[in-house]
C-alpha cells in the first residue's frame, strides 16, 4: 500500500530539487499532494508540481474550496507522512511556535502524521543559536530531521546548509519512517 505524502515546499533556491523529490515519490508509489507557502511560488511554479504529482497543488489558506470542509484540516487528516523540502529557517521556526499563518503551517500544526524536514539556508541562517535551538526543541517533539549538506550555497559561500539530494531525502525517508 502507498503512502500518502504532504510535501511541503517553502520559500528556497532549493525548491527546485523538491520537484525530484515528487517524481521520486510518485516512482517509489506513494500519492504525493504538494502544499507551497507562497514564497515557495516565487521559486517554482505550481504547474510543475501539479503535473509531477498528477494532482492538484494547494497555496492559499483562504481559498474557496469545491466542496465547504476547512481544507487545512482535511489535509492535514488525509496524509500518512508529512514532509517538509526545503524546510526555511522561517518555516522551522514557525513550525516550532506554533505558529499557523499560511497553509502550510496551519496543516502542520492540526496533523497527528509524523513529520520530517530537510532544512535549507544560508549556513550563517543555519549556525544561528537561534535556528540551532528551533531545531533542537523540534527533534525532542519526535520531528524527523534530515540534515543539510556542505557545499556550495546559492549566495556563493562555501559551508553547511544545502539540502540533502532527493535521493537522499527518500532514502531517509524509507529507512527512519514506517511506511503505510
Amino acid at each position: 500500500m502507498s503512502r500518502r505524502v504532504l510535501l511541503g515546499v517553502t520559500g528556497s533556491i532549493a525548491a527546485y530539487k523538491a520537484a525530484e523529490l515528487v517524481r521520486l515519490l510518485v516512482r517509489n508509489g506513494d500519492a504525493v499532494t504538494v502544499v507551497m507557502t507562497p514564497a515557495a511560488c516565487e521559486f517554482v511554479r505550481p504547474l510543475t508540481f501539479q503535473t509531477l504529482s498528477r494532482n492538484a497543488v494547494y497555496i492559499d489558506q483562504f481559498a474557496t474550496p469545491a466542496e465547504w470542509k476547512p481544507e487545512h484540516i482535511a489535509l492535514a487528516g488525509s496524509v500518512d507522512l508529512a514532509v517538509i523540502a526545503p524546510a526555511s529557517a522561517n518555516t522551522i521556526a514557525k513550525l516550532r511556535c506554533g505558529i499557523a499563518d499560511n497553509l502550510l503551517t496551519a496543516i502542520l500544526l492540526a496533523t497527528k502524521a509524523p513529520i520530517a524536514i530537510a532544512p535549507a539556508m544560508n549556513i550563517g541562517m543555519w549556525e544561528n543559536p537561534a535556528t540551532q535551538e528551533n531545531i533542537a526543541i523540534l527533534r525532542g517533539r519526535g520531528v524527523r530531521i534530515i540534515e543539510p549538506t556542505e557545499g556550495e550555497l546559492a549566495c556563493g559561500v562555501h559551508g553547511c546548509g544545502r539540502m540533502a539530494e532527493p535521493a537522499e531525502i527518500l532514502s531517509q525517508l524509507e529507512t527512519r519512517l514506517p511506511s503505510a
